[in-house]
C-alpha cells in the first residue's frame, strides 16, 4: 500500500523520499506546490508510483477519493518565518495539518509530521511543556496551535499513532531551491565559493560578533528519526529534533571554510585567524529581526530519549563537513578561498 508524503519535493521531504527508497518502499504518493519548479530536481533520483499536486490532494482528500495508505509523513508547510500573510500561513500550515490528522485517524494509520523549534520563541528552555511555549511569529503559532490539538486529543485516546518533530535548524543535501530560507552551512558554502567570504550577523542583546546559538541538526539525522518513529509505529507525542547542543554561527561558518581549505589541501584556520585574514566578516544585526530573533536554541532530547531514539547525532564540524562533501561532489568544481 501508499505512503504519502506531502513537501516530497522539498527539502526534508525529498530526503525522506530518498530514505524510504532506500528501504525497499517505492509506492510513495508524493505530494507538492511545484509553483517554485526547480524543485523537481530534489526526486530525479528517486523512485515515487504517482505525484499530485497539494491543491488537487486537499480536494481529493475531503471527497475520500485516496488510494489505501499505509501512512502519512507530512512535511509540506510554509517554512518562510518572515512570512507575514496569516490566513495563508494558518490555512496551509495549520489547516491542512489538521486535515491530514483527521484522516489518518478515521483510516487507522500513522501520521508523522513536521512541527518546529519556532513553538518556543524568545524562551530559554526547550522542552516539550506548555508554559515555555510562546512563539514569535505566524509561523511559529501555525506550528504550536496544531501540537495543542494533539495534546488535547492525546488525552482522550488515539486510534493510531501520532508523531509530531519540533525541526530546529536542519541543514544538508536537497535544499538549494529553499532561497534565503536554506540553512545558514548553504549560504556560507555559496559564499565563501562566490567571494572568499562568508558574512555573519554582527553582536546584539549580549551575544558578541557570530556568537548567537543555535541546534544545527543534520538532515541526514533528521531522516533517521522520523524513520525509527514510522518503523516503530510511535509512541505518540510531540519531541524535540535538534542534535541536543547549540553551537555558534561562528562554528557553522567556520566548519564551512575549513571543509573546503582541507578539500584543497589548505592548512585548517582558527575562528581569530579566519577573521583576521577577512575570511569571515560581520554585518550591523538587522533592526527588523530585533525582538523577533531565537539567539539561542538547544533541543532537550529528554523526551525523545524516553520514546525511545538512542541514536547519536551529527555535531557541526561533522555534519557539516559531510554536507560540503556532498556539495562539492555534485557541483564538481571547488570555488576560490
Amino acid at each position: 500500500m501508499t505512503i504519502i508524503v506531502t513537501g516530497a519535493a522539498g527539502f526534508v521531504g525529498s530526503n525522506l523520499v530518498k530514505a524510504l527508497n532506500d528501504k525497499g518502499h517505492n509506492d510513495i504518493l508524493a505530494v507538492d506546490n511545484l509553483t517554485n519548479a526547480d524543485k523537481f530536481l530534489n526526486l530525479t533520483d528517486c523512485n515515487i508510483s504517482d505525484y499530485m499536486d497539494k491543491r488537487d490532494f486537499r480536494v481529493r482528500l475531503a471527497n475520500g477519493q485516496l488510494p489505501e495508505v499505509t501512512a502519512i509523513l507530512h512535511e509540506g508547510a510554509c517554512s518562510d518565518t518572515m512570512e507575514h500573510n496569516g490566513v495563508y500561513m494558518m490555512d496551509n500550515n495549520y489547516r491542512y495539518t489538521l486535515e491530514l490528522f483527521e484522516f489518518a485517524q478515521a483510516k487507522g494509520i500513522p501520521f508523522l509530521y513536521a512541527s518546529s523549534a519556532a513553538v518556543y520563541g524568545g524562551s530559554s528552555q526547550f522542552i516539550e511543556s506548555r508554559e515555555v511555549e510562546s512563539p514569535l511569529n505566524v509561523y511559529g503559532y501555525s506550528k504550536f496551535l496544531f501540537d495543542q490539538v494533539l495534546r488535547q486529543r492525546m488525552s482522550q485516546g488515539l486510534k493510531a499513532p501520532v508523531v509530531g518533530f519540533r525541526y530546529f535548524n536542519v541543514y544538508g543535501v536537497r535544499e538549494q531551491h529553499k532561497g534565503r530560507m536554506a540553512s545558514v552551512a548553504f549560504h556560507n558554502f555559496n559564499q565563501f565559493n562566490e567571494n572568499g567570504r562568508v558574512k555573519l550577523f554582527g553582536g546584539w542583546a549580549g551575544y558578541e560578533n557570530g556568537c548567537q546559538q543555535r541546534d544545527f541538526v543534520s538532515v541526514e539525522d533528521v531522516v533517521k528519526v522520523n524513520l525509527h518513529f514510522l518503523e516503530k509505529q510511535g509512541p505518540s507525542g510531540v519531541y524535540n529534533l535538534g542534535s541536543g547542543r547549540a553551537q555558534t554561527f561562528n562554528d557553522v561558518a567556520l566548519s564551512t571554510l575549513n571543509a573546503l581549505r582541507v578539500h584543497n589541501g589548505d592548512a585548517v584556520l582558527s575562528l581569530a585567524d579566519a577573521v583576521a585574514q577577512g575570511f569571515i566578516e560581520y554585518l550591523p544585526f538587522p533592526d527588523a529581526l530585533k525582538g523577533k530573533y531565537q539567539s539561542f536554541t538547544q533541543a532537550d532530547l529528554t523526551q525523545l530519549r524516553a520514546a525511545g531514539y538512542q541514536g547519536s547525532f551529527y555535531s557541526v564540524e561533522e555534519g557539516v563537513g559531510r554536507y560540503v562533501a556532498a556539495l562539492l561532489k555534485k557541483r564538481g568544481k571547488v570555488g576560490t578561498l
